[in-house]
């Protein structure tokens, strides 16, 4: 399943909440930004619910979230379906031995880390984030995943902005995702 079924009640409110901010951070990006909806707690009590509801009988062991607003959404995820958090961390944040993963963003690129041990071999992944563009961060959260001997299961975003194509980068791990950027 691609998309959150569009019948439930909860999917618009989510959508209502989620702001656009045209040319953020540069000119041309239209940021979709989740801070109004965390605003509100009914539509963000929705949409972990929508995400528990999908994964609670997966047998998922590992929720990786993504920095910094996977770290939002990931923990409450985890904690419901009785799996670890993992975090997924920008670079030089994680004290230690780590996994190390470049990749290109629709307007840059960036880098993210793991720490070894986070992830033992054969366990089964779940990669949250607020959002995939084009999708080079998902991958990157992936590859480090995989590095580690897990499975990933499936990715989780709140918002997709199906114009950047970022889901035909994803080596054809199922993508699911609550609402589509407008």
């Amino acid at each position: 399943m691609s998309v959150c079924k569009e019948d439930d009640p909860r999917i618009d409110g989510i959508q209502s909440r989620i702001r656009v901010v045209p040319n953020f951070p540069k000119p041309g990006i239209m940021f979709q930004d989740i801070t109004t909806l965390l605003l509100d707690p009914k539509a963000f009590k929705d949409t972990i619910d929508l995400f528990v509801e999908r994964y609670k009988s997966k047998n998922i062991t590992v929720v990786a979230g993504i920095e910094a607003r996977g770290f939002i959404f990931g923990p409450p995820i985890a904690l419901a379906i009785g799996a670890k958090f993992v975090p997924l961390r920008k670079p030089k944040k994680l004290p230690g031995k780590v996994f190390r993963e470049e990749y290109d963003l629709e307007y840059g690129s960036d880098c993210l880390e793991m720490h070894v041990g986070a992830v033992e071999s054969g366990e089964r992944a779940l990669v949250v984030d607020d959002l995939i563009a084009t999708g080079g961060t998902l991958c990157a959260a992936m590859n480090l995943l995989e590095r580690a001997g897990a499975e990933v299961v499936e990715c989780a975003c709140v918002i997709e902005i199906p114009d950047l194509k970022g889901r035909d980068r994803l080596k054809g791990k199922p993508l699911f995702v609550l609402v589509e950027s407008q």
